[in-house]
């Protein structure tokens, strides 16, 4: 049985009857201390996939007039181009090799949170609701978790006090002896598993889940703001993730395919999510910020992928079509609206941002990669800082101002590449896009990522521009591997024996599988 949504319709009705309940509190001036928080955060969603961006679709209302009504961010870069260590950063605030979300079985490869996996995020690291609770905040996730998926790498056990989603991917349907399909959690218990209580129809694209989560969004809103308690949402739908999917009302809208109804039923979703703070009167008190975990995944082709715009190549690489992502900032009454920063900033900035947002500082007794930027926020400033593109445990290149250094490069393999896996499709840039593992150590490729934003035309190694931009930049690496202590690399052992075949409360549901024997291995990261 699928699992339904609350009626479309219906949360139309319900936002129009808090409108004119709550219409005289929104106008009041806000005095709350603890601003609620919502991060919004898509699944391989690219830059160009915007309107505001440039996409010439137009599926994103509801997002352009967010930035029109917020600060628009053009630089803004994940922390990995793959989901497990992007996400881990996120809510950590810490690059991927400091905690621990990165592998050493190979040099530079990227590694996540498959069902195999025996690692998840460490007990050691301190995650942003886990600091919130210190100021009462009430956290929830809906949607993807993937940083582990045996019971004590769970949201519950890592700060959140309600979940709704599942912790991996939803890759299926499987025929549950080999492989189970990947289940879905209410809080700490299961409640049914994909392409069987949550259906995925990978032949027409349908499916309920984003409604479903979007629903989940609202009437967590709804009951915390009744409560008077300070929240913090964390909306993590995936829709915009092979198999891309939509609920039947958004299928066959969009100008490209079921990837652009993807983008705009979510699309939907934020809007709808905004106009419920605004019905309840709280938008003047809740700061949201949309991103994405990495660039689009052009490798899977464009009826399955966004686009990544002006940008080279795309997820799991670390040219600027891998890493930089669309980013909005809202908060009416505080950010001023119709705001474009030229801010690099990084998904990692958002743990402490929000920490600042909620009057917290950030943990002190290690280093946070993250910055505070509620100055740029605030006041639009710039503050200066470089930005770290890491594939694994290397770090592949370096962002300082307009300029780039390409330390290593590599998009994938040659045999990945003859057998028609193509990270850069379209976008072969010789001596750039590279099929082996090329090192620039002694002579980094560099680019003016200003009038060069492809990556395409590296600066001349004799040039003036060339060697003030090396220098610059040769610092900023320098004290950066000085003060580096990598953590300890939760992505290395694989194991069948803990896949997803008997979660918390699947003997409710009859639902529990026999595991096979544990047989762990190092696991194999292709690319």
């Amino acid at each position: 049985v699928l699992l339904c949504a609350m009626d479309v319709c219906l949360i139309q009705t319900l936002i129009l009857f808090c409108s004119l309940i709550c219409c005289f509190w929104a106008d009041t001036p806000s005095n709350k201390s603890t601003p609620n928080i919502i991060i919004i955060l898509m699944d391989d969603m690219g830059w160009g996939d915007l309107g505001v961006f440039g996409q010439p679709s137009k599926e994103t209302p509801n997002l352009d007039s967010m930035a029109a009504q917020g600060m628009l961010f053009p630089n803004f870069y994940t922390a990995n181009p793959l989901c497990s260590p992007s996400r881990a950063s996120l809510l950590t605030g810490r690059l991927p090799v400091r905690n621990g979300f990165y592998t050493t079985n190979a040099h530079a490869r990227n590694a996540y949170t498959p069902q195999e996996i025996v690692g998840g995020i460490s007990k050691d690291e301190i995650l942003l609701p886990q600091v919130l609770k210190k100021k009462g905040y009430v956290s929830k996730i809906i949607g993807k978790w993937h940083l582990g998926h045996s019971a004590h790498h769970l949201p519950l056990e890592h700060g959140f006090d309600e979940w709704f989603g599942a912790p991996n991917c939803h890759f299926g349907p499987y025929n549950s002896s080999d492989r189970p399909n990947v289940p879905v959690y209410n809080n700490s218990q299961m409640v049914g598993r994909y392409y069987e209580e949550f259906g995925i129809d990978k032949k027409t694209g349908e499916s309920n889940l984003t409604q479903i989560y979007l629903e989940e969004g609202l009437d967590f809103i709804f009951h915390q703001n009744m409560a008077q308690r300070p929240f913090f949402l964390y909306w993590a739908a995936d829709a915009t993730h092979a198999p891309v999917y939509a609920s039947k009302r958004f299928l066959g809208k969009s100008q490209r395919g079921r990837y652009g109804d993807a983008v705009m039923e979510l699309d939907y979703s934020v809007g709808q999510m905004l106009a419920w703070l605004r019905a309840l009167g709280i938008d003047k008190d809740t700061f949201v910020f949309f991103t994405s975990d990495n660039g689009a995944a052009v490798m899977s082709g464009p009826k399955q992928s966004g686009s990544n715009g002006p940008f080279l190549c795309g997820k799991e690489t670390t040219f600027e079509g891998g890493m930089r992502e669309p980013a909005i900032a809202w908060w009416p009454g505080h950010i001023p609206a119709g705001t474009v920063s030229q801010q690099l900033g990084t998904v990692m900035d958002l743990f402490s941002t929000s920490l600042s947002v909620a009057g917290l500082s950030v943990p002190d007794d290690r280093l946070i990669d993250g910055l505070d930027l509620s100055p740029v926020l605030h006041n639009n400033t710039l503050i200066n800082r470089p930005i770290f593109y890491y594939r694994g445990n290397e770090m592949m290149a370096v962002r300082v101002g307009p300029y780039k250094a390409h330390y290593w490069t590599w998009s994938n393999s040659w045999e990945e590449f003859n057998q028609g896996i193509n990270f850069c499709p379209g976008q072969e840039v010789a001596g750039v896009t590279t099929h082996t593992q090329q090192e620039h150590t002694m002579q980094p490729l560099i680019f003016h990522l200003g009038w060069d934003p492809g990556e395409k035309y590296p600066i001349s190694v004799v040039t003036k521009e060339y060697q003030d931009a090396l220098s610059r930049i040769t610092a900023v690496v320098e004290k950066h591997k000085k003060g580096l202590v990598p953590g300890v690399p939760q992505l290395n052992m694989c194991d069948m024996a803990v896949m997803n075949w008997a979660p918390p409360g699947c003997e409710k549901l009859g639902k529990c599988l026999k595991a096979p024997k544990s047989q762990p291995w190092k696991c194999d990261w292709p690319h």
